[in-house]
């Protein structure tokens, strides 16, 4: 009989575990063995002196020589220039509603002069329409509506004929273009102080409700220059009927009346309002007809139940954004036709 001992070798000495006794015949080679890896605190060498340091000997050199990086952001563009060439010129591209008239026209007239007050200054003009070849401001912007304002336009269009019939529909919209007239009528017969007569036209209760809507807004109207009167651009070839021209608390504004069924509080609700005043504008100040120039706007929605209206004041800068969408819009136009 034999034992099988299993050993721990410790620093200086071999410790018997255990034996366990076998026969030979059984494992005629039998080995067993152990290690224990002890590690010591011996500093470990530096791998870097296993590297060919005399083939890298300029790189090691120029890398341990700088505290901070040897490139710069000139030796950068050198070597990019070697491997890839000088950079390209690259133009952003023009994000939408950025994009310039072509035949741009200044909103306010340089070369114009402005003549002193005549005796009858304070008789708004009135000038008559003429018929002529020249597009009008209405008919421009009618042909260059977007996609989107065809849409919902013809979504309106359709959702009204729905509910009231084409007949009714034609009667509806016949019925919106005589309130209008009448409430511009009525307007106009009180800024020029035919209290009689406005007094008359105010006894419809249509126009009376669009008149207390905006009530609060003639008290801050004065010297008024121009009523319903025609105004054409000499240089761009078109022509308008501009509502009023006024001061407006002090402000002298080419004044839009509008009417409408539904609250419009902010300027964006008013949709190409604004565009149009901007024609209206830019023609003036170049029409010889006006001896003056406006610089600034404003549009008035009056509302059929005497809700107080909503007024939406464009200044010089705001006026100047408009014209040149404006001047798009006129381009567009011409282009088409």
């Amino acid at each position: 009989m034999q034992f099988l001992q299993i050993l721990s070798r410790k620093p200086g000495s071999l410790e018997v575990l255990f034996q366990i006794p076998f026969c030979q015949k059984q494992f005629p080679y039998t080995c067993l063995s152990s290690s224990v890896c002890v590690y010591s605190k011996k500093k470990k060498g530096n791998s870097y002196e296993q590297v060919d340091q005399e083939k890298y000997k300029n790189l090691v050199h120029s890398v341990t020589s700088y505290k901070t990086s040897a490139q710069t952001p000139e030796t950068i563009l050198e070597e990019d220039s070697l491997l890839y060439g000088p950079p390209a010129k690259h133009r952003p591209p023009v994000k939408a509603g950025t994009k310039t008239p072509e035949n741009w026209v200044p909103l306010i007239n340089p070369s114009k002069r402005i003549l002193p007050l005549s005796r009858d200054s304070n008789i708004p003009m009135k000038i008559g329409l003429q018929r002529t070849k020249m597009p009008s401001v209405t008919r421009i912007l009618q042909q260059t509506l977007s996609p989107q304002q065809v849409f919902y336009l013809e979504r309106w269009k359709q959702k009204m004929i729905e509910e009231l019939g084409k007949e009714g529909f034609e009667e509806y919209t016949k019925n919106l273009f005589l309130q209008g007239q009448l409430f511009h009528s009525a307007l106009e017969s009180i800024l020029l102080s035919e209290e009689a007569s406005a007094r008359d036209q105010g006894e419809d209760d249509v126009v009376a409700g669009y008149l207390s809507s905006v009530e609060h807004v003639l008290e801050d109207i004065s010297d008024v220059k121009a009523l319903e009167s025609g105004v054409h651009h000499e240089t761009l070839q078109y022509l308008g009927l501009v509502d009023c021209v006024a001061k407006y608390r002090g402000r002298l504004c080419v004044i839009d009346w509008k009417t409408s069924e539904k609250p419009k509080p902010f300027l964006q609700n008013t949709y190409d309002n604004p565009l149009q005043v901007a024609a209206y504008i830019g023609a003036i100040n170049h029409d010889a007809n006006y001896d003056f120039q406006v610089c600034c706007g404003l549009i008035v929605v009056a509302y059929k139940n005497g809700s107080p209206a909503h007024l939406h004041f464009m200044d010089r800068d705001l006026c100047s954004q408009y014209w040149n969408k404006w001047l798009l819009r006129l381009e567009e136009y011409m282009d088409k036709n």
